[in-house]
């Protein structure tokens, strides 16, 4: 088994994890899929059991990364040489892990890749991202005008890379994230302090202790993207807690290896740039 797939799903419509596990059931490879169920009742066995994924109920509701943890281990513990973390809301087509898992054999020091991330209307999701400060969370998140005018919107989410080729990223999703199991055993799983929100970051970071975290924009996948505490006060709260979680861990104000990756990565981001930009001397060499 060279790949495990895992989605933590909680009280999602049946069509919706339908469908994820339809996208990873076409892939033309061997893989493992897990459905932890995180809801109060067990509607979603019967979905599990048609694409043939391993399901584990857990009414108790752990919370989202240490859902994923319970497949994590096993997944690990069956010899998986990659783990896959998938959002309930995710699907692709089947081509996508094959060209991920090519790409990380290709590059034994990548330890996370994440695709090229779409809504449903084909327009991008900017979620190659700088590791945050408490201003990056405090205010995008409640005065976005502000964040959006001062410029630092575009510089968090790196969006004058363009999106249009591989890079190293400090901070990735967790709506899909492609991870190496060597390196997962080196810097286990998701943090379980974090019940909701901050996990992938977190992770994120981790790995880039270790190991490259890269974008990838040649696979493309689609993400419904339901922003859950734009429109819930208690997932706001939930976001809230996490965030401080992962300063008490990290540092606030003063954290020296957050500023230390952070221009890294946007240094290299625009060496890459105007490496892309430059004219071909072989074209404008004169005659």
């Amino acid at each position: 088994m060279q790949i495990s797939c895992a989605i933590v799903s909680y009280h999602n419509p049946p069509e919706q994890i339908a469908e994820v596990l339809r996208s990873i059931a076409s892939t033309p490879m061997e893989s493992a899929i897990y459905l932890i169920d995180n809801s109060a009742d067990d509607a979603l066995a019967e979905v599990a059991r048609r694409f043939g994924a391993r399901y584990i109920h857990r009414p108790d509701n752990p919370g989202f990364g240490a859902a994923h943890n319970l497949a994590m281990r096993e997944a690990l513990e069956q010899g998986a040489r990659y783990h896959v973390v998938l959002n309930p809301d995710i699907s692709f087509g089947p081509e996508v892990l094959p060209a991920l898992l090519a790409y990380m054999e290709a590059h034994q020091d990548i330890g996370l890749v994440m695709p090229d991330i779409r809504y449903p209307d084909g327009s991008r999701q900017h979620l190659c991202k700088l590791l945050p400060t408490p201003a990056d969370l405090w205010v995008r998140r409640f005065l976005p005008g502000l964040y959006e005018s001062s410029g630092r919107l575009d510089t968090y989410e790196m969006r004058r890379s363009g999106y249009d080729r591989i890079m190293d990223v400090p901070a990735l999703s967790g709506c899909f994230m492609f991870l190496r199991s060597s390196v997962l055993k080196q810097v286990g799983g998701f943090d379980e302090r974090f019940f909701m929100y901050l996990e992938d970051v977190d992770l994120s970071r981790r790995i880039g202790k270790v190991a490259r975290t890269v974008f990838y924009p040649k696979a493309s996948i689609i993400h419904a993207y339901q922003k859950g505490s734009y429109k819930s006060s208690a997932l706001l709260k939930r976001h809230i807690r996490s965030a401080i979680q992962y300063f008490r861990k990290w540092g606030w104000l003063f954290d020296a290896e957050r500023d230390a990756i952070n221009r890294k990565a946007l240094r290299q981001m625009t060496q890459d740039g105007q490496a892309d930009a430059a004219p071909d001397p072989l074209i404008n060499r004169k005659s």
